[in-house]
This record gives structure tokens, C-alpha cells and sequence, in this order.
């Protein structure tokens, strides 16, 4: 096992791919039969779309507990698909980040929107394949709620920016695995601090988005009523 391998397969306790359920799902989905190809994008399309987008208590969740929760925002899907490609032997790396704000507007209900801070902290993967590092960010979003949001906007052609979505092409965004980098926020960041073999120490370095009572009411109120409006967004459309 080379250098790269040890370094980006390794288990973490965010990353806690030896959990019982998440052994039990890479085994239920026969994930470790498939080519490393085949299994990016299986994980891929299990993390992006079975995985719903929404918002949990901390972007700092383990693999495990993520997966209980059954939906996520960048950060958190970020981290389970970590772990589900470590899992099946793909290496991984974080990249992290700030995206301004604006682009959550709309998925972000406007009467919530003071809460949120200016910048935002975002991360993507990185997966190791074919002898290159890919960077994956298209997950966020489950094709279900993506589909509301361009039913919505007539003029899908021209960039877009809202409903947790900064993409130069509403209609036909990078999203699916190709073998290439995929993309759905990336035109809305704002600062890049790099990359970091495990997420446990980018978080570590710059903690979470809020702090004090508005991480609290985020955690035991606010993120309950944005998850209502993005389920309302997802099952009846976005009604102007």
C-alpha cells in the first residue's frame, strides 16, 4: 500500500467507516464487487440522492450518525460519502471553504435569513481516480429537489444563483459522475482554505457556522423549520 493510500483510506472518528451500519450497507449494496469507476458513482448517487438534501444539527457528524439522519447539507454528505469510498477502498481528500450566503436564500426561508452568517463554511470531496484527483461537490443536492428548483425558473440557460444552488447553468449543472468534476455551489465561493487529509482537522481548525445561542436555537429550532421548507420545496415545487 503506497504512501497516497495510507493517507487518504485511513478511519477517523468522523470518517468511522468500521461503524456496524455502514459496513452493513456497503455489503447489502455489493459496493466492493463493482470497478473503482462503478463504485464512485454508485456511492455517488446513494450519498446525492437517497441521502436528501436538508440540515442537520452540526456540520461536524460522523459518517454514521449522518447516515441515521438520512439527509445533509455539503458538509455533512460530504463526510458520509468520505467514508462510504474509504469503505469500499477509494482514496479521499477535503477541500474547504466559504460560500457567500445568498445562494441559500430560498432554501433559507427569508424570515430565517438574518441568522445566517455572511459566509458560510462549505467543503467537496476529492476522490483518487485514474491517477488524478477529482473534485466531487454535485452531491448536495437530491435530483428530486434540484428538479423543483429548474421547474421553477423559466430561463434555466443562464447562471443561477439561490435555493442553495451557484451554477453557471440551471438547467444542465455538472452533477452526475463522469469520471469528472462535479459541481452545483461552486460559482458562490467566497474563500478557500485548502486542502486537508481528514475533515476531523479542518474542523478542528475552524470550528462550525454559528456560535453561542444562535448555534442553539439553529440546532433545536431554526434547521427544523428550513428542513420543512426545503421538504415543501421538494414534494409541492417553489410557489411565488
Amino acid at each position: 500500500m503506497n504512501e497516497l493510500s495510507k493517507e487518504y483510506l485511513q478511519e477517523t472518528p468522523m470518517l468511522d467507516f468500521n461503524h456496524p451500519q455502514i459496513q452493513s450497507l456497503v455489503e447489502q449494496r455489493k459496493w466492493k464487487t463493482l470497478s473503482q469507476y462503478d463504485v464512485i458513482g454508485a456511492v455517488y448517487n446513494f450519498v446525492r440522492d437517497e441521502t436528501r438534501f436538508g440540515y442537520n444539527k452540526d456540520d461536524r457528524l460522523t459518517a454514521s450518525q449522518v447516515l441515521q439522519d438520512g439527509y445533509g447539507q455539503c458538509n455533512t454528505k460530504g463526510t458520509l460519502l468520505m467514508a462510504l469510498l474509504r469503505a469500499v477502498g477509494v482514496s479521499t481528500r477535503f477541500h474547504g471553504f466559504t460560500i457567500y450566503n445568498e445562494l441559500q436564500r430560498g432554501a433559507i426561508p427569508n424570515y430565517l435569513f438574518m441568522v445566517a452568517p455572511p459566509r458560510i463554511i462549505h467543503s467537496w470531496v476529492e476522490v483518487h481516480h485514474d491517477g488524478r484527483w477529482i473534485n466531487l461537490e454535485g452531491y448536495i443536492l437530491d435530483k428530486d429537489y434540484l428538479k423543483q428548483v429548474q421547474s421553477r425558473f423559466a430561463d434555466k440557460s443562464e447562471s443561477f444563483s439561490g435555493y442553495a444552488i451557484s451554477t453557471k447553468c440551471l438547467a444542465n449543472p455538472d452533477v452526475d459522475w463522469k469520471g469528472l468534476d462535479t459541481y452545483i455551489q461552486s460559482d458562490g465561493i467566497a474563500d478557500d482554505f485548502g486542502i486537508y487529509s481528514q475533515p476531523d482537522d479542518f474542523y478542528a481548525s475552524y470550528g462550525s457556522n454559528l456560535s453561542g445561542i444562535k448555534k442553539v436555537l439553529f440546532r433545536y429550532v431554526l434547521r427544523h423549520l428550513m428542513n420543512i421548507n426545503v421538504n415543501k420545496i421538494r414534494t409541492n415545487g417553489i410557489v411565488s
